[in-house]
């Protein structure tokens, strides 16, 4: 199996890992302090695989080349983090919540990926764009 394969399986177990642990932790919990917990455990487990990654020019001196992006995703990761424990705080299904979400952030970068990266879509894409659209106004509906 290629990284190609690998790589997306890693993605989606370690969703389903993600999404069963934020529909599990205790609603009672300060919202912030799992958060301090999940980016520890992140924080312990990324220094103990960096050695792990090939880096050119010393794996310390990519700590040089970081830039706004890896800040920006920081924060991001954290606001969805609390909005997918909010979420299912308030209620939400697990097993719709992150569909609805995905598939709409999907089709939200549709066009920042035709715009900004110059990427094409084929008429299967299309079709399958249109189908989501549908599905997710059949889920949507209680």
């Amino acid at each position: 199996m290629n990284l190609y394969y690998i790589s997306m399986v890693m993605i989606i177990l370690s969703n389903i890992l993600y999404h069963l642990s934020s529909k599990s932790i205790p609603a009672k919990v300060n919202p912030i302090v799992p958060l301090i917990a999940t980016y520890s455990t992140a924080l312990f487990l990324s220094l103990a695989i960096l050695f792990i990654f090939p880096s050119d020019g010393g794996r310390f001196q990519s700590f040089k080349e970081v830039n706004w992006a890896s800040y920006t995703l920081g924060f991001s990761i954290v606001a969805l983090e609390m909005g997918f424990l909010l979420a299912y705080r308030s209620g939400w299904n697990v097993s719709l919540a992150a569909l609805i979400a995905q598939v709409v952030v999907s089709l939200l970068l549709i066009p920042i990926g035709i715009f900004f990266f110059k990427e094409h879509l084929s008429l299967k894409n299309v079709v399958g764009i249109v189908l989501s659209i549908i599905g997710i106004i059949f889920i949507s509906q209680k």
